[in-house]
């Protein structure tokens, strides 16, 4: 029987979020409902709002999630009732090319739950990352939930979700940064600062922070940035060809997401450099780069989607590396807050006066 729960809708383009009760289906076959314990506020679901990803309204909000499962269909194994996990949204298929290849990471056929959420009208729901975790419970795809830990705290976990690993795995799956390696992130919102600890974690000896607001650059050498350049008063190719010698960095990573800031990126690596774009554009941006200066500077032009990740390789090790101190992903918490108080995080993300928010139910 579909049980009735609190879910956070975007009903129409850039209108206004609304808390509404919607109906969660049992779980059929390969999928789970999971009792949400927290969910960041992620500008991604900033862009479902204002109909910058598709148009499919009305969606059900939220993906970057922790919490416990409730219950499992038939043929569930991954996990079961009473597990602690993480949510993610790239649920692998075991069966395509890139997973026949052993690169399950980069798999083709990610999928989530068959069934769909609704209204109390029937209307159905379209959850973000096929998620929609602004709800005291969802229904994924088993394949979504990702085993950790249950000591740790949930408002730090769900953060993995999205934004912390999509920024630390831009980083380290994406760019392969290495030890010694000088690495400059443009964009120090919460993938922006993740991608700073991910370059310290690797070992990078020089890590320039690039942003046009001084307080997220100052949140970003407290998370391991060695250099910080504000974009708005000094040209960041400059600026950061300045600080390696003249050469410009090893790996360059976008977490922006715009023309402008990609071909800052371009520009600002060394020959046979890294460029890695982790922002995610819209659908109407395009891009226009000399093809001769993209031949003659070699190198690689990635695009780093949820960070390269594989969720069962990576969010355990992360947490193990949270829970040893040697990374703190607590920091990322700008605060807490309830889940009536969607609307107004997103007006406090657009003002850059939050790392990330983070409902707790």
């Amino acid at each position: 029987m579909a049980q009735e729960v609190r879910g956070v809708i975007a009903p129409g383009k850039n209108e206004p979020v609304r808390l509404e009760t919607i109906l969660v289906p049992d779980p059929g076959p390969g999928e789970a409902v999971v009792q949400i314990q927290a969910c960041g506020v992620c500008h991604t679901d900033l862009h479902y709002k204002q109909g910058g990803i598709n148009d499919d309204f009305p969606f059900l909000l939220g993906h970057e999630a922790s919490g416990v499962v409730e219950s499992v269909g038939d043929g569930v194994t991954e996990v079961a009732p009473g597990d602690f996990v993480i949510l993610n949204w790239r649920a692998v298929c075991g069966q395509c090319r890139a997973c026949r290849r052993g690169r399950p990471q980069y798999c083709f056929d990610t999928h989530n739950a068959r069934q769909k959420m609704t209204l109390k009208d029937g209307t159905e729901l379209s959850p973000a990352l096929g998620i929609g975790a602004f709800a005291d419970k969802t229904l994924v795809a088993a394949g979504q939930c990702t085993k950790v830990d249950p000591e740790v705290s949930p408002a730090v976990a769900g953060l993995l979700g999205c934004g912390v690993m999509a920024g630390i795995g831009a980083a380290i799956n994406t760019g392969n940064v290495g030890r010694g390696d000088s690495v400059a992130v443009i964009g120090c919102g919460g993938v922006g600062d993740a991608a700073v600890v991910g370059a310290r974690l690797a070992g990078a000896s020089r890590i320039i922070a690039v942003d046009i607001d001084d307080r997220k650059l100052e949140t970003a050498r407290s998370m391991g940035a060695t250099d910080t350049v504000n974009s708005r008063t000094t040209d960041p190719v400059e600026a950061v060809r300045g600080l390696t010698g003249g050469f410009g960095a090893d790996v360059v990573i976008d977490a922006v997401g715009r023309p402008e800031t990609y071909q800052q990126a371009f520009y600002a690596r060394d020959l046979a450099g890294t460029v890695v774009l982790v922002g995610v554009p819209t659908p109407d941006m395009t891009l226009e780069l000399p093809l001769l200066d993209v031949f003659g500077r070699g190198g690689a032009l990635k695009s780093s989607w949820y960070g390269d990740c594989l969720p069962s390789r990576d969010f355990p090790m992360l947490i193990d590396l949270h829970q040893q101190g040697r990374i703190d992903l607590g920091a990322f918490v700008t605060e807490t807050i309830g889940i009536e108080d969607v609307e107004q995080a997103f007006a406090r993300m657009q003002a850059g006066d939050v790392l990330r928010s983070v409902v707790t139910l």
